[in-house]
């Protein structure tokens, strides 16, 4: 399609048109975690973050200049951490505050998960952003296992500085640091602090330790916690993709509605490509970023032809993803059809 004719499209969606859509994606979801790409009754561990999506121009209706002092909308994503698949997106504009609309956020994406056939634990992972009682409160009303980061305000520093010495365990951390980590109880949770005190020439002159901690009520050993919740930086990757490869660099349209449309439509199709590569690819297709996965597998040097009734598809002689290919789609082709 030409551009203005997506520009006219997308125009004309509406507030309910763009939750119309978003119940799309969340059938679209259950239907290929139902075809094999969904975690089934195993445990699902989910990334909750926010990101900039900066625009330009004086007429994109909701775009303001937040806390990065850039031009822009503010949009909340849930990700789903090892696949890379976006599990629930919400566009906000840009001067909204991180946790705005996280708590019906977080409704709407239990739910769906749920419908969509999670059975299994879900865990919830996110940064100081989203740290309150309030978020808190609901996430166990869901009895959802959570992971989220604090800030560093006089009560918390206080329980910090409450650890006895002999708590501290020392744990693998980068090569010129050196790292440990404690617990302690924290209103009814597990405080998990990691204190970082970096070796080099200048850091010997004045020795600080930089402490970061977050509560959870998870199970599990503090080291092992820790190192998890590490982890959730891999919710960038995701991000990385959405904006580099599916569209979401840059909202279009100078409506709030549209806007909306097209996100939902970018995560529509990058799940899309995900889900392609974890059915047709296997564990292999999960590590493969989408820019990888769009140039060998998308970007096909072929042609089909027809002569019978019959279409086939030539691949040129010496293709190096050939075999990748002919498999993946070997392997979508023999996914039953939902009844």
């Amino acid at each position: 399609m030409a551009a203005s004719t997506v520009g006219t499209f997308l125009r004309s969606f509406t507030f309910g048109h763009v939750r119309q859509l978003d119940k799309v994606t969340g059938e679209v979801l259950a239907r290929a975690w139902a075809a094999g790409a969904g975690p089934g009754d195993g445990p699902l561990v989910v990334d909750v973050d926010s990101t900039i999506c900066e625009v330009h121009g004086y007429h994109k209706q909701g775009a303001c200049y937040g806390y990065t002092h850039r031009l822009g909308y503010h949009p909340l994503l849930a990700t789903r951490a090892g696949s890379g698949e976006v599990l629930h997106a919400r566009l906000r504009k840009g001067a909204a505050n991180t946790t705005r609309g996280v708590l019906r956020f977080v409704d709407e994406l239990v739910a769906r998960l749920r419908r969509a056939g999670a059975t299994g634990e879900l865990t919830l992972r996110m940064d100081s952003g989203f740290w309150s009682a309030k978020l808190i409160k609901q996430l166990r009303r869901h009895r959802v296992r959570y992971s989220i980061t604090v800030r560093q305000t006089k009560t918390v520093r206080a329980a910090i500085a409450a650890i006895p010495q002999a708590a501290w365990v020392e744990i693998a951390y980068t090569p010129d640091g050196v790292a440990q980590v404690a617990e302690t109880p924290y209103r009814d949770d597990r405080l998990i602090v990691r204190r970082v005190r970096d070796q080099g020439d200048q850091a010997q002159l004045f020795p600080t330790r930089r402490y970061h901690a977050f509560v959870t009520n998870r199970v599990g050993t503090a080291t092992w916690l820790d190192a998890d919740h590490r982890r959730h930086a891999v919710c960038e990757l995701a991000i990385r993709d959405l904006k580099a490869g599916a569209g979401l660099a840059h909202l279009p349209s100078g409506r709030f509605a549209a806007n909306a449309a097209w996100l939902l439509a970018a995560t529509l199709a990058h799940n899309l490509l995900r889900w392609a590569a974890r059915l047709g690819l296997g564990s292999h297709g999960e590590q493969l970023v989408a820019k990888t996965l769009r140039r060998t597998l998308l970007a096909l040097p072929g042609r089909l032809t027809r002569s019978g009734r019959q279409w086939t598809l030539h691949l040129p002689a010496g293709w190096p993803w050939a075999h990748s290919f002919t498999m993946a789609l070997a392997r979508l082709r023999c996914i039953p059809y939902p009844t």
